[in-house]
C-alpha cells in the first residue's frame, strides 16, 4: 500500500462514518479502496487501479464519468452563478429545467418542486399528498399505503414508508402508520402462490386492503416496475395499471417513487409510461443530473397544485422547502444530462436484449443462482443455498457481500442487497463493457459458491 493510500485509509477510518455499514468491521477487517479519478465507466483508486463501475456509482451515474457535455455545462454554469435560492426569487436553469421535464413527463404533470434527494423527493410528496387532502376538505384521510419490502429513502416519512425490517425496524418508534399491501414479489410471494397458475393475485389483494382503508387512505406510494432496495423485485406486467385504476376509484393520490427506476433505467424515459399511468405525483433524483449533483424534483398535476392557492390569510401555501432547492449547478448538469440521455434511449433497447443474453448464458444456470430479475438497466442475482427448494444461505455466511469483493478482486465494483447481486450498468455503458461486466459477476459468484 502506497504511503499516502495508508495515511487517507486511516484518516477514513479515524473520521468517517459510512452509510450502511457496520464501522466495527470497517475499521477492522474490511479492505478500503479510496477512488481518486473517474472516466468513461471506469473507476481508479490511489494505488492506480481501475474497476469497472457496474452500479453507476449507486445507481444515479447514467452516462459516465467526466462526460464533457456536463463538464461544460457546469463550467459555464460556475462563470454565472452556483447558488441562489428560490425563496423568493428565480433562476434561469431551475426555470428551464422544470419546463423540460413537464414537456417529457407523463402527460399532466405539469408542476416541479425542488429538493436535493430521492428521500427528500418522497417526503415533498408526502406532505403535499398530505395537504392536498385536507385542503380539499378530506381532512380524515391521513395516512398512506406502501408495499411489502418497501423503501423510499431515509427520512422519517421514508422510514415509515419502508418495509424492509433490518432497514427500518429499529425506527418503529418513531414511525407513522402504513398501510401495507403484499410486494408483488413472484418469485418469493407472500401469498404462496406460483406466477405461472396466479391471475395476479397480488393485485386483488392490494385492491381489497386499499378498498378497506381507503376512507382514511391519503395515498399511495409505489416504485413503479420494480423494488429496486427489496432486492430487484421485477412486478408482473399490468400491476401498476392496476393500482392506479384503484386509486382514482377510492379518491387516493398515487405517488410514483421514481427515484431509481425513472429517466432510462427500465428502459423508458420514466417508468410509469411503459402502463400508460400518469400518477398524481412523481419523484426524481439519482440520475436526474446525470449523477453529478444532489437534485430531485417532485412532478404534480395542476389538480393538485391548484389545492395550494388562495389569499395569503388563509394559510394554504406548501410551507415546505430546503436551502439548495433548484441549485443552478445541478439543474444545468440535469438539462446537459437530458440531451444525452435524448440521444441514448434509441440505443438502449440493444443494450438491455444483450445484457438479458449474457445473463442468460453465464448466470442463469449456475447452481447457487435461484432467480435472475431484469427489468431494463437493473439486475438482480438472487443466490441460493439449494435452488430447488429456495432456501436461502444463512445470513451470516455473507455470501452476495462475498461475491462482491471476489468480483472486485477482478476489477469489477458490484453491491448487495442482503443475498441478492445487484448490476447496475450505466445506460451509456459499451457492450465489451457489458460483457466484461456479466463475466466477472458470474465468475466470482461461481468461485464464492462453489468454494
Amino acid at each position: 500500500m502506497r504511503p499516502r493510500t495508508r495515511e487517507l485509509v486511516e484518516l477514513d477510518r479515524r473520521h468517517v462514518w459510512h452509510p450502511f455499514t457496520q464501522m466495527q468491521g470497517w475499521m477492522k477487517d474490511e479492505e478500503v479502496v479510496v477512488i481518486e479519478e473517474g472516466g468513461g465507466f471506469w473507476l481508479q483508486d490511489t494505488e492506480g487501479r481501475r474497476y469497472l463501475d457496474g452500479i453507476s456509482s449507486l445507481w444515479c451515474n447514467v452516462h459516465g464519468h467526466r462526460v464533457e457535455a456536463i463538464d461544460r455545462a457546469v463550467r459555464e454554469q460556475l462563470d454565472r452563478v452556483a447558488h441562489s435560492t428560490l425563496l423568493g426569487l428565480a433562476n434561469v436553469p431551475s426555470i428551464e429545467l422544470a419546463a423540460r421535464l413537464a414537456a417529457i413527463a407523463p402527460q399532466g404533470l405539469t408542476r416541479v418542486f425542488y429538493s436535493d434527494a430521492g428521500a427528500t423527493a418522497v417526503e415533498a410528496a408526502l406532505k403535499i399528498a398530505f395537504q392536498c387532502q385536507a385542503q380539499r376538505g378530506e381532512r380524515q384521510r391521513t395516512r398512506f399505503a406502501a408495499l411489502g419490502a418497501a423503501y423510499h429513502g431515509d427520512t422519517v416519512g421514508g422510514v415509515s414508508l419502508g418495509g424492509i425490517e433490518v432497514m427500518h425496524g429499529v425506527f418503529d418508534p418513531l414511525r407513522f402508520e402504513t398501510v401495507r399491501l403484499p410486494s408483488p414479489n413472484c418469485y418469493r410471494c407472500p401469498l404462496e402462490l406460483e406466477r405461472a397458475s396466479c391471475s395476479m393475485d397480488c393485485a386483488d389483494e392490494a385492491e381489497r386492503i386499499l378498498a378497506d382503508n381507503a376512507a382514511t387512505l391519503a395515498g399511495l406510494v409505489i416504485e413503479p416496475l420494480v423494488q429496486g432496495a427489496a432486492g430487484i423485485i421485477v412486478h408482473p406486467a399490468g400491476y401498476l395499471a392496476r393500482v392506479r385504476a384503484a386509486c382514482d376509484r377510492l379518491g387516493l393520490l398515487l405517488v410514483a417513487d421514481e427515484v431509481a427506476v425513472g429517466l432510462g433505467r427500465t428502459g423508458s424515459l420514466f417508468a410509469c409510461s411503459q402502463e400508460q399511468v400518469t400518477p398524481d405525483l412523481l419523484c426524481l433524483a439519482k440520475g436526474l443530473s446525470g449523477g453529478y449533483l444532489p437534485l430531485a424534483a417532485t412532478l404534480a398535476t395542476e389538480e393538485v397544485f391548484e389545492a395550494f392557492l388562495g389569499p395569503h390569510d388563509e394559510y394554504r401555501a406548501f410551507f415546505h422547502g430546503h436551502t439548495f432547492t433548484g441549485n443552478p449547478l445541478g439543474c444545468a448538469a440535469a438539462l446537459a444530462s437530458l440531451d444525452l440521455l435524448e440521444d441514448e434511449l434509441p440505443r438502449l433497447r440493444d443494450k438491455i436484449s444483450l445484457l438479458g443474453t449474457l445473463l442468460d448464458e453465464r448466470v442463469a444456470g449456475l447452481r447457487h443462482v435461484g432467480d435472475v430479475r431484469q427489468r431494463g438497466m437493473m439486475v438482480g442475482i438472487e443466490l441460493v443455498q439449494e435452488r430447488e427448494t429456495k432456501k436461502p444461505y444463512p445470513t451470516a455466511w455473507r455470501m452476495a457481500h462475498r461475491v462482491i469483493l471476489e468480483a472486485r478482486s477482478r476489477g469489477v465494483i458490484i453491491r448487495p442487497l442482503g443475498d441478492v447481486v445487484v448490476l447496475m450498468p450505466a445506460l451509456g455503458m459499451a457492450e465489451e463493457e457489458l460483457d466484461l461486466l456479466v463475466h466477472a459477476t458470474a465468475r466470482a459468484i461461481h468461485t464464492v459458491t462453489e468454494g
